[in-house]
């Protein structure tokens, strides 16, 4: 009896040494992959993918996460589903952090300015709906627009899909990959989110979000030349919408050590 629980408590104390290193070594990497980057500046692809294979053999019990958690749960059916962000770890050069999303939670539209941003689902559906800008070539930028007072900028759609986990991971880029993009809880979910650079506001570098228009023509009555796809005309919001409630809750998975 005491050599198989001295053997019990042994495998135990392994599993929690695993999950540690798990997260550890997720810091490890991140800090080795964003060492050299800045805002604008991205990764190596090589590097890019090694981070990428990292997170997707990341487990949700690895990171004290379960779907039955509170976090996961909406009560109040006459609001919209909170949105909690479980905070692990930031430094001027990457964050990491997980989404938990009830049930028909949307985090709205919004931009990660000068970012490289991966996002690994580690359960659930999730409705992804992801944009780049229309980068114009000519002198007058016919990718702008002035609809009722307020600019609004052509944008191409990237991504429109539900993803199931195990998934492949999404990762986007500082003007490509669907650097604007919105995300819709199908089921409870949990997504992984780590950002190289993190949002600044004293390097103006906030979170913008948006409102997206069909697109017909451009301001002059053309269309689009040259490309096949889905467009929008994206307006900036001045205010976080009302009806997005973001909570902070308590990370009580394992822990990172700096160094």
């Amino acid at each position: 009896m005491r050599f198989e629980g001295s053997s019990m408590n042994s495998r135990r104390r392994n599993r929690r040494k695993n999950k540690t290193a798990t997260v550890q070594g997720l810091y490890d990497m991140c800090k080795a992959v964003f060492a050299e980057c800045g805002p604008g500046v991205v990764p190596s692809q090589e590097d890019v993918s090694r981070l990428s294979s990292y997170l997707e053999r990341m487990k949700p019990e690895e990171l004290g996460l379960n779907p039955n958690m509170q976090y996961f749960r909406h009560v109040n059916s006459d609001l919209p589903p909170p949105v909690t962000y479980l905070h692990i770890y930031q430094c001027p050069n990457f964050s990491i952090g997980i989404f938990c999303l009830p049930k028909s939670a949307v985090i709205p539209l919004h931009d990660h300015p000068g970012m490289t941003v991966f996002s690994k689902i580690l359960f659930g559906s999730m409705h992804i709906k992801s944009y780049d800008w229309v980068l114009s070539s000519q002198p007058s930028d016919e990718s702008a627009t002035v609809m009722n007072g307020a600019e609004e900028r052509l944008a191409k759609v990237q991504v429109d899909a539900v993803f199931n986990a195990p998934c492949a991971n999404s990762i986007l880029y500082p003007e490509t990959g669907g650097n604007m993009h919105c995300f819709t809880a199908i089921t409870a979910c949990a997504v992984l989110d780590v950002l190289g650079p993190p949002y600044s506001t004293e390097d103006d570098r906030d979170c913008t979000y948006y409102d997206a228009f069909p697109f017909s023509t451009l301001s002059d009555g053309t269309s689009v030349p040259s490309e096949d796809g889905e467009y929008a005309w994206l307006r900036a919001k001045r205010e976080i919408p009302s009806s997005f409630k973001l909570e902070v809750g308590e990370y009580d998975g394992p822990t990172i050590t700096e160094r």
